[in-house]
């Protein structure tokens, strides 16, 4: 079967499909093809931090409503180190503040939106190939059920994470790809009890990092710096809960609410950029085009910032005719994304414990802290990047 649309979106993540909604408003026909279904999709565990813009676009996206309902307002966040710790209130130092709304319900949200909009989503698809992304012909094969299908685009977006198709589609000669991978990964658990705080913590302690987060008031997530090679069986919940109290405040330990997992995991640390974002008329947003480590909370943010800039530029396009946009999207992109990789590695490297550490190496990370709990600028410079600099 071969079927014709103006933008095909590689990917029914949060980004794709935030991408169609948007689109979709604007009169702009897409398609979504996801190698998943729907009901694995919503089944992944991801952030909850939500930037400034990326609530934004929820709302010109007009699917915020319940996100406005239900979300958690956070106007700062708590460093500690040991027993010390003290808050950068974003609120005082920008004028805004982060939102705390689970990408799983921000993704069911956008399913939704696109289903009651009879947004066209393909699910189940194998073998997808971009072909032609060179031209101005462009198109999208791929099989569903052991059919083959193609259809036929004026541009392709490619949404599809850090193992999917768009990236690879790119002549290794054409992209550059650089990475770090940190020697250590997070494990997190979620618990079905009251946030251990009103605010995030981010713990920094002599036996690794720790973070203590939440969806809702009734819904929390933890996380402890852990080996990257543990496996989350090797984590019994009295185990985790044990060495989470002994990395946070004392006080804070002593308060919080501890009980059952419903999910355990453990995800690996890395930063990877693949440069350029465009290649003819295949675009790269999100986790196909760079990665950051969870300590900033710019994953899904970053990719937010990506939907903007391409789907400004698409309609820039067809409104206009102008190209402008498009012809600026990766240089606009990794502007702003190698600025979240920079905090995001900041982050990392502030709080984390590394295995070849020198003792001096300590003594610069606790100076750090020191200086970042006594002076206003370096706390606004961390409040300016937390809440998402501007697009």
């Amino acid at each position: 079967m071969t079927m014709r649309t103006q933008v095909v979106i590689i990917g029914g993540g949060p980004s794709g499909l935030l991408l169609s909604q948007l689109l979709d408003r604007k009169g702009i026909d897409s398609i979504v093809l996801e190698r998943k279904t729907k009901e694995y999709v919503l089944s992944r565990i991801r952030a909850g931090v939500l930037e400034t813009g990326t609530v934004g676009l929820m709302r010109q996206a007009d699917v915020s409503e319940r996100m406005d309902k239900e979300c958690l307002l956070h106007d700062s966040t708590v460093i500690s180190h040991g027993d010390e710790q003290f808050s950068v209130n974003f609120k005082e130092l920008t004028g805004s503040h982060v939102v705390v709304y689970g990408q799983t319900e921000l993704t069911r949200d956008l399913y939704a939106a696109r289903e009651e909009m009879g947004g066209q989503l393909i699910y189940n698809v194998e073998n997808v190939t971009i072909n032609d992304a060179k031209t101005d012909k462009p198109y999208v094969t791929y099989d569903v059920d052991g059919s083959e299908n193609r259809i036929d685009c004026d541009y392709i977006a490619g949404c599809d994470g850090f193992h999917g198709v768009s990236r690879q589609a790119i002549p290794h000669s054409v992209r550059r790809e650089v990475e770090k991978v940190y020697p250590f990964g997070w494990l997190g658990i979620l618990s079905e009890t009251p946030p251990a705080h009103e605010e995030l913590i981010y713990a920094s302690s002599d036996r690794g990092f720790a973070l203590c987060s939440m969806r809702n008031a009734n819904l929390s997530r933890y996380y402890i710096q852990c080996s990257l090679t543990d496996n989350p069986d090797d984590w019994s919940d009295e185990a985790f809960w044990q060495e989470l109290k002994r990395r946070i405040p004392a006080d804070v330990a002593h308060n919080m609410t501890t009980g059952p997992s419903i999910e355990k995991s453990i995800a690996p640390l890395r930063s990877f950029v693949c440069e350029p974002m465009r290649w003819g008329r295949l675009f790269l947003c999100g986790d196909a085009a760079h990665i950051v480590p969870p300590t900033g909370a710019k994953g899904l943010n970053t990719a937010a910032s990506d939907i903007h800039y391409l789907y400004n530029g698409l309609v820039q396009f067809y409104q206009a005719g102008n190209s402008e946009g498009l012809d600026q999207y990766s240089e606009k992109a990794l502007a702003r994304v190698w600025k979240a990789e920079r905090f995001s590695w900041w982050m990392t490297n502030l709080l984390h414990r590394f295995p070849d550490q020198s003792e001096f190496d300590l003594k610069m990370q606790l100076a750090e802290i020191a200086f970042l709990k006594s002076n206003r600028e370096a706390q606004s410079v961390m409040a300016q990047n937390y809440v998402g600099l501007p697009y």
